[in-house]
């Protein structure tokens, strides 16, 4: 039986809050999110997307709400606390690859699993795996520059799995492709997602693309609501 890996629990969040601009971007936001679940997020660009994801995965702070990951209540736990299950439990991937430029794809996805204390051989080993199972193992020394479009994002794909997290949190991860390239990164995304079993909240414009998932929730006002 899936697992409960994601509960957001009444989740607002409010700029310039007190303020005559004060913009009201979540009102009382409840998502789960079990293992191997693919939901698409789908909204306007300015709906609040990015802000659900970041709160969702512990970048920002809701002024209200519960955020649980694993089972565990982290709304309110310390910056430490908080910076150690992000790094463990969560992997992030944007709709530019942000892979370091002085290093090369394989050192790429080497380099969270040495901060997250992992021996290096073990993190080269699950490195190469990785790019093994993305179609890129020929590219694994050549640096970000030196990488196509499609070939950056499969690497960003691979540093976001490395540590084995609970959750993806993905926005627009094919945004900055073109259709053709979009539709082939997105078969590898959903082959990692379900041979891995994590559970996956893409947010996307692309309607063709979240069809393709178990379910699509929409911001609309500030809410989510489904399909």
């Amino acid at each position: 039986m899936n697992r409960c890996v994601l509960k957001l629990k009444g989740i607002k969040k409010s700029y310039n809050r007190g303020l005559p601009s004060e913009v009201k971007v979540l009102r009382d936001v409840g998502l789960t999110l079990t293992s191997g679940e693919m939901v698409a997020l789908v909204a306007p660009s300015g709906a609040g997307k990015s802000t659900l994801l970041h709160i969702a995965g512990l970048l920002d702070k809701p002024d209200a709400g519960a955020i649980e990951i694993g089972g565990e209540v982290l709304s309110d736990q310390n910056d430490r606390k908080r910076t150690a299950v992000r790094r463990n439990d969560v992997g992030f991937v944007y709709q530019f690859h942000h892979l370091l430029p002085e290093f090369n794809a394989i050192e790429n996805i080497i380099l969270p699993q040495l901060a997250n204390g992992v021996a290096k051989s073990v993190a080269e080993e699950k490195a190469a795996e990785l790019l093994s199972r993305v179609g890129v193992s020929n590219r694994s020394l050549h640096r970000p520059a030196a990488l196509s479009g499609g070939e950056q994002q499969r690497v960003a794909f691979c540093r976001a799995l490395a540590n084995n997290p609970l959750i993806l949190l993905a926005d627009e991860p094919t945004g900055n492709l073109d259709p053709s390239m979009s539709d082939q990164i997105f078969d590898t995304l959903v082959e990692l997602v379900r041979g891995t079993g994590l559970a996956a909240l893409i947010a996307t414009h692309n309607m063709a693309l979240a069809s393709r998932m178990d379910r699509k929730v929409r911001l609309e006002d500030g809410e989510l609501v489904n399909g």
